[in-house]
């Protein structure tokens, strides 16, 4: 006897992007892991004896360092870090986290090191901070005072529509924001954003 075939019927996917403007409500402060301190972790597990004498530390060194740095030389953030902050505006709107997280995706201006570029001019920031065991230290950080940038969005309108798209944008800035001292992780109001364009 022979089987019977079933038929199977695959639906394609609606599937958009838009581009979102947004622009910094407060200073964006960021912190990329610095060669140095990558080669020190490396070195750890790898079981070599670490070096005691201190090296001079160079402030303008660590503040270049610690910039995320798009192929073509221009500054930028990490695009999880603007789709974290979307994913917990989803939440504020009673949306599914575990939904939303894959329902759209940020497409990066820098594709292999999934970076979206950062517009605005940026300077040094010295603070003091708290590190293990209760010592302290200086960290020397870029800080973008006046940002903006262009968030591309790739979205599935079977699960999630663009109203919505633009509203996680939204509640996300208010209220997660990116980079060091962001309201989500601290009691700090750094790294906030609010769409570019009024929306009707």
């Amino acid at each position: 006897m022979k089987s019977k075939e079933k038929s199977v019927q695959v639906f394609e996917l609606s599937i958009r992007e838009v581009v979102v403007p947004i622009v910094g409500t407060s200073p964006l402060i960021v912190h990329a892991w610095s060669r140095k301190a990558i080669t020190e972790m490396a070195d750890k597990q790898a079981g070599k004896a670490k070096n005691k004498k201190h090296d001079v530390r160079v402030p303008e060194e660590d503040f270049e360092q610690a910039k995320h740095k798009l192929a073509d030389g221009t500054d930028g953030f990490p695009a999880a870090g603007f789709k974290a902050a979307m994913i917990r505006g989803a939440k504020a709107c009673g949306m599914v986290m575990k939904d939303v997280q894959t329902s759209f995706f940020i497409k990066s201006d820098d594709p292999e090191k999934q970076l979206v570029r950062i517009n605005g001019d940026v300077r040094m920031r010295t603070d003091m901070v708290r590190v293990g065991m209760g010592s302290a230290d200086i960290r020397y950080r870029p800080e973008y005072p006046n940002w903006s940038a262009n968030l591309r969005i790739e979205f599935n309108e079977g699960m999630i529509s663009l109203d919505q798209i633009y509203q996680i944008v939204k509640i996300g800035g208010w209220g997660g924001g990116i980079g060091e001292m962001r309201p989500e992780k601290t009691k700090f109001e750094f790294g906030r954003w609010d769409l570019a364009q009024k929306m009707n």
